[in-house]
């Protein structure tokens, strides 16, 4: 080898290896980011995105020791990152399923309100947002609240939840349902799909390929479950698959008042809160990805402000985590707003 050949040798060989520690010391590592904060606090709530917009509407908050339901909505515009405030809902309303339809016509559907039964009175009420205010768009089959709900082929469907026993009135009267119900928004007409495999509350809810994925959720008389559920609509046909892990840091099964979104081929689930036996708990930091093809989950970035009862939206390509409470149960409900790329 020539004295020239050498030099052009090692200067290939020097530029290729350097060519991957560049494009590794420019890939950042995925982190939670904060983005503009709902202006109220809230938490139970759900969201569904619209015209490249997140739509939040109902919620609740304890303040003074007096548990506060909402009416408002909440317009995020994540291009600019900005909120703007939508029009009240007719009644408040905590837990009410929150999505939109092909058409990206948003609906609130069912969730809890106060009668004079008490303020965990399930509804069946179905508004629509129509321009500038909520409009009656129908009613569900019956009482229905903290179900998953989630469009798919144009239709509506909602999935697990909480419904009332022989009373309507407080947290105790609501029994868990696996009951999978379909709303059809262009006939305001419902049908009957295959029940979940598992009844249950507060799971979460994503599309992806085509299918309806169900997560998590706890049960009135036990702790939460990572148990993932796949519905597929042309079989009408549910399937289970790998759950979610248990948690690293508290050694508890993340369960009750997650979120997740699917984005990238993935489901990306986070948060959610468990409880302690003769009180206490605590709110979950971990993220968590899966891969479908793998059927594996695995450990994303901790959340940079753990919460349980938030909504989860994705949009662009990013994931975003919306309100929630920073403490287990009802304590310290936030309107904070995170964003993960992967």
């Amino acid at each position: 080898m020539t004295q020239l050949d050498r030099r052009a040798f090692l200067a290939a060989a020097g530029a290729s290896a350097a060519v991957p520690f560049a494009a590794c010391a420019q890939t950042p590592t995925p982190a939670w980011t904060a983005r503009a904060t709902l202006p109220w606090a809230m938490q139970e709530v759900y969201c569904a995105v619209s015209g490249g917009r997140i739509v939040v509407a109902g919620g609740l908050r304890r303040a003074g020791g007096v548990t506060e339901i909402e009416d408002r909505t909440g317009v995020y515009d994540p291009a600019a990152d900005r909120w703007s405030e939508g029009p009240r809902l007719p009644a408040p309303r905590h837990h009410p399923m929150i999505a939109a339809d092909a058409a990206g016509r948003v609906y609130a559907l069912g969730g809890y309100g106060r009668s004079e039964a008490g303020e965990w009175t399930s509804m069946t009420e179905v508004w629509a947002l129509d321009g500038g205010r909520w409009v009656e768009a129908g009613r569900l089959p019956a009482p229905l609240a903290e179900t998953v709900g989630a469009e798919l082929d144009g239709r509506i469907h909602l999935v697990t939840g909480r419904s009332p026993g022989a009373a309507n009135g407080q947290w105790n009267d609501q029994v868990d349902v696996a009951t999978h119900r379909v709303f059809l928004p262009g006939e305001g007409r419902w049908e009957t799909a295959a029940p979940c495999p598992m009844a249950r509350n507060s799971a979460a809810g994503a599309v992806l390929d085509g299918a309806l994925w169900v997560a998590g959720g706890r049960t009135v008389s036990g702790d939460g479950t990572g148990r993932l559920d796949r519905y597929d609509p042309q079989t009408d046909r549910w399937e289970t698959r790998a759950p979610i892990p248990a948690s690293p840091a508290s050694g508890q099964q993340v369960g009750g008042g997650l979120a997740m979104a699917a984005v990238g081929g993935r489901l990306v689930a986070f948060g959610g809160e468990w409880f302690a036996p003769g009180g206490g708990g605590g709110v979950f930091p971990e993220t968590w990805i899966y891969d479908p093809a793998a059927d594996r989950w695995e450990a994303g970035p901790d959340m940079a402000t753990p919460r349980h009862g938030l909504a989860a939206a994705a949009v662009g390509g990013v994931v975003y985590a919306l309100a929630g409470g920073a403490v287990v149960s009802g304590g310290r409900a936030t309107g904070l707003v995170e964003a993960l790329r992967l």
